[in-house]
């Protein structure tokens, strides 16, 4: 803990030396901040870039990098067209489902309930989330182009991380409101109130941005000084770390810390949520109930255990040099398999959406029929 508040009060430093640096005498080098040239020899100015060159915001002999090369799936360019066709479909899948899913909830009148209103808000962030690299990673392997900007990819890693957090806090949520439905049916209207499933959504927002602002803003601060080279593809913030000119000790252990509260603290809250609906559901006396039921409870818990699963052993574990080809195969798992089939478990499989979709089915083609 004191190496930790000793590596915070060196960053605070690091950010007010940086303010300082702005209103100095100097002439840097646009092409590539090679070195600095101070109009005054003041011991002022001396003590500044005595300051700046502790901390890296000036680097000696540096290049600064402007962009990133992302390595990508495939190194062959057949393999790259089977993976831009399966992830294309993908990408369809997900668009088409969740948006599906937004669609009926929001107009069928018998769809307002709670789980819905969590249903539909998770459908928009999955499109959201995926939305972040997939069209950049289908871009990259239809035209082979595999640099990013440097601004670019901050952005990325920004919504990539902050929206994959709230999604498992959305997960979390989802498994509570149906632990409340399942195993406490009389007090769900009073507990699942419209203001508190609206606290419960924002609450997810604000511990996401929360937890995940601070490392994300010291990442973006870094000093990239080459090489520049990614074996991923999207900005993965553990190998953007790796590419820093200066040291992210700090950085890391703050990532972990915040990594070990998120992951097992919210598959902690989801595992003994749906622990509790099995032990409920084996307690009803029907086989079919318990059939039907457990066929529901255990396509989610297979997306759960998919997800965690690979999450926790891509990051919860050190991180290797450069990247593995592995990583990359982990992430494909949690980041676009998962949120492919999430829509078509967890909403269009129920029965009460599949009436309404086969309403509207019905109503559309009725109107192309009159047309």
């Amino acid at each position: 803990m004191t190496r930790i508040s000793n590596m915070w009060f060196l960053w605070l430093l690091q950010s007010f030396t940086r303010g300082l640096l702005l209103v100095l005498p100097c002439n840097v080098s646009k092409a590539k901040l090679t070195h600095v040239q101070l109009f005054s020899n003041s011991s002022q100015n001396r003590f500044f870039l005595f300051l700046a060159s502790l901390f890296n915001d000036i680097s000696m002999n540096h290049t600064i990098v402007g962009e990133f090369v992302l390595l990508g799936l495939a190194n062959s360019r057949q393999w790259e067209i089977i993976l831009f066709v399966f992830l294309g479909i993908a990408y369809l899948l997900i668009l088409l489902g969740n948006i599906s899913v937004i669609s009926i909830t929001l107009t069928n009148n018998f769809l307002q309930t709670p789980m819905y209103y969590f249903l539909r808000n998770f459908a928009l962030l999955e499109i959201t989330f995926t939305s972040t690299f997939l069209p950049s990673t289908l871009y990259s392997l239809l035209t082979e182009r595999k640099t990013i900007s440097l601004p670019g990819c901050f952005l990325q890693m920004l919504l990539f991380y902050c929206l994959g957090t709230c999604t498992l806090f959305y997960m979390a949520v989802m498994s509570l409101d149906r632990y409340v439905a399942i195993c406490h049916p009389l007090h769900y209207p009073a507990i699942m109130t419209s203001r508190f499933c609206l606290q419960l959504i924002l609450g997810c927002w604000a511990l996401t941005f929360l937890l995940m602002f601070p490392p994300t803003i010291m990442t973006v601060q870094l000093p990239f000084c080459g090489p520049n080279v990614m074996n991923h593809f999207y900005c993965d913030a553990s190998l953007m770390l790796q590419l820093s000119c200066t040291d992210t000790g700090f950085i890391e252990e703050l990532m972990f810390i915040i990594l070990i509260i998120i992951l097992p603290g919210t598959l902690i809250v989801t595992a003994v949520s749906y622990g509790s609906i099995i032990v409920t559901i084996l307690l009803i006396p029907s086989s079919a109930g318990r059939r039907k039921a457990f066929s529901t409870c255990s396509a989610h818990l297979m997306v759960v255990m998919v997800f965690y699963s690979t999450c926790i052993y891509r990051y919860i574990r050190p991180a290797q040099r450069g990247g593995q080809d592995s990583d990359k195969v982990l992430s494909l798992f949690f980041s676009v398999l998962t949120q492919t089939v999430n829509p078509y478990i967890y909403s269009l499989r129920n029965r009460q959406v599949k009436q309404a979709l086969k309403e509207k089915i019905l109503k559309f083609s009725g109107s192309l029929r009159q047309m």
